[in-house]
């Protein structure tokens, strides 16, 4: 899962960024108003952080941006404004959460956890799709009973593919899934073949069906 923190307190944004990459997110960084205007008009995240007071502009003008363009990023505002007022009109115009600073890091997590279970997997922590049954707090998936063998890029393409299923997901989007802006400096999709290979091989082991599709010229699909 993939995460945008718009934060110009470079101690903060890393200390939230060392945390969660340990609860197996992925993060990116904008630390201005013009970053994030340009990290959320290009990329596609799975949760926003969002910083009111950033150098150049006004955080809440990116989340009235977002909404406008109908982004179905989640975003949760982080911010010193403790304000009765900002987190009204935060939560009006459309964040899904509102976290005054300072805050406790496991705290910050279990929302962007929570945010991430509401939009894409119907607020359950047990997710059952075909044979499938995954584990989300427990980051385990489970075909017939038995345990399959996920690494952690496995289990967040595996992720990714059930949340869109039954759309093509173009090559360009699992890269940038899976590697964020360095997949504009890739040569190739190499490295995508190879894991979806490998999670092709391993739910086939599990004796799963084929639902993880291959639409040549264009991308794949997770039949649900």
């Amino acid at each position: 899962m993939k995460i945008l923190i718009i934060e110009d307190e470079v101690e903060l944004a890393e200390s939230i960024a060392t945390y969660l990459t340990d609860e197996n997110y992925r993060c990116e960084f904008a630390m201005d108003y013009q970053q994030a205007l340009q990290k959320t008009e290009f990329h596609q995240y799975d949760c926003i952080l969002l910083d009111l007071m950033l150098p150049g502009g006004d955080g809440m003008k990116i989340l009235e941006k977002l909404k406008a363009e109908n982004k179905a990023d989640g975003l949760i505002i982080i911010s010193a404004k403790n304000s009765l007022d900002d987190k009204i009109k935060g939560l009006q115009i459309g964040a899904d959460d509102y976290l005054a600073k300072p805050f406790h890091l496991q705290e910050l997590a279990a929302r962007i956890y929570s945010v991430i279970r509401r939009r894409h997997f119907t607020n359950s922590n047990i997710i059952e799709e075909h044979e499938l049954k995954i584990d989300l707090l427990a980051k385990t998936v489970y075909a017939k009973e038995e345990v399959v063998p996920l690494t952690k890029k496995e289990l967040n393409l595996l992720l990714y593919f059930i949340s869109n299923k039954n759309r093509v997901v173009s090559k360009n989007a699992l890269a940038e899934h899976l590697s964020g802006d360095l997949a504009d400096m890739m040569d190739n999709h190499d490295f995508i073949y190879a894991h979806i290979k490998n999670l092709k091989r391993k739910l086939t082991e599990a004796d799963c069906g084929n639902y993880l599709k291959t639409v040549y010229g264009t991308g794949y699909k997770w039949e649900g």
